[in-house]
């Protein structure tokens, strides 16, 4: 009886003990890790390493401020000079080991950015230059046009001028497009009082005639025109004939209708014939140059002499020009 008892007790504990096993077993899954309790009175290395920096920059703050105290209140010859001059003589070589390696590198910055200074430097020099040059370029075609008019306002003030006309001094704002167009635009127009019809000459000759106005604008037709023509005649010899435009480049003008009797010489002036009778007015007041004779030809066949003129104004480079203006309309 005794065994039985035994075993039912022992029966009893295993149960017991199976149950404990379970219930962990359990509580660990449910969990899904064990917990650990951290050790009582040992502090981590992350905190330990924290500590020690802290310690390190207070140690360092307060010898910083014990060697100023020091440097302070000691005399110029005391300890702390002394071991200041000592350190100073003992990093010495090192500080001037550190002056020779970095040198090479100083240089080479303080050349880059001379470098740098310079190209900016030339290139505002480039943009003054640029500046200057247009300015030079402006002041040397201001001197001209001044030359110019200068000369012009001479010729309207001197012998030479028609008498009951007034010049008005103008800029031409555009050239001839082509070899085909022989005409101007003057900055001129109806509101200056040019109308057409109006002459249009220079201090060396005569250019042309208005034949358009606008009211700031004028369009001048040259004498190389094909529809232009003008009276002439030749003061020296007193021949007398139309003037036209030529038939090729070396004869600019030609001088048309002069008799055969007439007498005309490579080199005689051409100028303005003017108004020939009361009732047959000219456009072109009398006396005005034109050019100069440089060729003379005659044959039985023709009727009339050939005579080829060379203008006085050059044409192909005009800059300014002079309208005259009839004082009294009325009468043209």
């Amino acid at each position: 009886m005794a065994v039985d008892e035994v075993e039912r007790h022992g029966d009893s504990s295993n149960r017991r003990y199976s149950v404990a096993v379970r219930n962990r077993t359990a509580r660990t899954a449910v969990l899904g890790v064990s917990v650990r309790r951290p050790t009582d009175g040992k502090h981590s290395s992350r905190s330990t390493a924290v500590l020690r920096r802290r310690l390190v920059v207070g140690s360092l703050v307060l010898a910083s401020l014990a060697l100023l105290t020091l440097s302070f209140r000691d005399a110029e010859n005391g300890p702390v000079a002394s071991a200041q001059e000592g350190a100073a003589a003992l990093l010495h070589p090192f500080q001037v080991a550190a002056d020779r390696v970095a040198e090479p590198f100083r240089d080479a910055y303080a050349w880059m950015d001379s470098l740098l200074d310079a190209r900016a430097e030339a290139e505002r020099l480039e943009r003054e230059n640029e500046t200057l040059r247009q300015k030079e370029a402006q002041g040397e075609l201001a001197r001209r046009e001044n030359a110019r008019l200068r000369d012009l306002l001479e010729f309207r003030d001197g012998p030479r001028f028609p008498e009951g006309y007034t010049g008005l001094a103008t800029a031409i704002i555009s050239r001839p497009a082509g070899a085909y167009s022989q005409a101007i635009v003057i900055a001129a127009g109806r509101d200056a009082g040019v109308t057409v019809d109006d002459p249009v000459v220079t201090q060396d000759g005569l250019v042309g005639t208005v034949t358009r106005v606008g009211p700031r604008t004028a369009k001048v037709t040259l004498l190389t025109d094909d529809q232009s023509a003008a009276s002439a005649s030749i003061p020296a010899t007193g021949a007398y004939g139309v003037v036209r435009a030529g038939r090729g480049p070396r004869s600019p003008l030609r001088l048309d209708r002069v008799p055969k009797e007439a007498i005309v010489r490579d080199g005689d002036t051409v100028v303005t014939a003017g108004a020939r009778s009361q009732r047959l007015l000219s456009i072109y007041p009398r006396g005005i140059l034109i050019g100069r004779v440089t060729s003379v030809g005659r044959s039985d066949t023709d009727l009339y002499t050939q005579v080829q003129v060379t203008p006085f104004a050059d044409l192909d480079s005009l800059d300014s020009v002079l309208v005259l203006l009839p004082e009294d309309r009325s009468e043209r």
